[in-house]
């Protein structure tokens, strides 16, 4: 084992980074949908970049922004930070929703990570939009939360 081998396996991986956010995204290096989420106006938790980072966990429910990347029949889709976001248990038991950011470049994979969490967490796909979204989509996604916090409570009275 090389001496930085020795080092990596003794640094201790960081604890998490909790978040009580109710709205938590993905951005990659592009940063198209961190644009997007900061014209919501809202509390927002980013789910980190680099491996290296200390996780995110949420500690209350929360919808999920995540964009999707190019991939073939959705393989490759959903990026890998954020199946690590979802691995964990907590954070799986606590999503309620999934917002979908694309190009409609990829045709019929355009949002599919969105598509593909729902799926797979058994939450409602509440929106799409394209690369930053438009001033309108800006407007519904805030009015849409707003909406869907308020049904969701009402529903768990």
């Amino acid at each position: 084992m090389s001496a930085l081998a020795v080092a990596r396996a003794q640094v201790a991986p960081l604890p998490p980074d909790t978040t009580q956010s109710q709205l938590i995204y993905f951005s990659s290096t592009s940063e198209n949908t961190s644009r997007f989420v900061a014209k919501l106006g809202r509390e927002l938790a980013r789910i980190p970049l680099h491996a290296k980072d200390a996780p995110l966990l949420a500690t209350r429910p929360y919808v999920l922004v995540v964009p999707t990347y190019g991939g073939t029949g959705g393989e490759g889709s959903v990026p890998k930070q954020v199946i690590r976001f979802l691995n964990d248990p907590q954070n799986r038991q606590l999503i309620r929703g999934v917002i979908g950011a694309g190009n409609t470049n990829f045709g019929d994979n355009y949002c599919m990570a969105a598509d593909i969490i729902a799926a797979k967490c058994n939450v409602p796909r509440l929106y799409r939009f394209e690369l930053m979204g438009t001033p309108e989509d800006v407007a519904r996604v805030h009015n849409g939360l707003d909406t869907f916090w308020t049904r969701l409570s009402q529903t768990q009275k």
